[in-house]
């Protein structure tokens, strides 16, 4: 591998800002095999007590509704009924004589 023309490759620190988790990584790579770099200019102090750059993710496995269960369930029993009642389609299809 050529030297000096790969970025550098290091942990990285990803915090989601709703639920407050916050996870050391390494980036995986990517689809063609290089790694993915994060970088940023804001750092955090992790429980190692080494400082690393800090990437902040609006939602996370901790925030998403449905790793945490508080996922809405729409009640669907009785749409197609409700509709075939609405607009009197019920039995009859388009193109078929009655």
């Amino acid at each position: 591998m050529e030297s000096g023309i790969h970025p550098e490759y290091r942990p990285v620190v990803f915090r989601d800002k709703a639920g407050g988790l916050a996870f050391l990584t390494l980036p995986q790579p990517s689809a063609g095999g290089a790694p993915i770099t994060a970088t940023s200019i804001h750092t955090v102090d992790w429980e190692d007590g080494n400082t690393y750059p800090v990437i902040d993710v609006e939602i996370s496995s901790a925030s998403h509704p449905f790793y945490t269960g508080t996922a809405r369930v729409l009640n669907t029993a009785g749409r197609v009924e409700r509709f075939q009642r609405r607009y009197g389609l019920v039995g009859t299809r388009p193109g078929t004589a009655s």
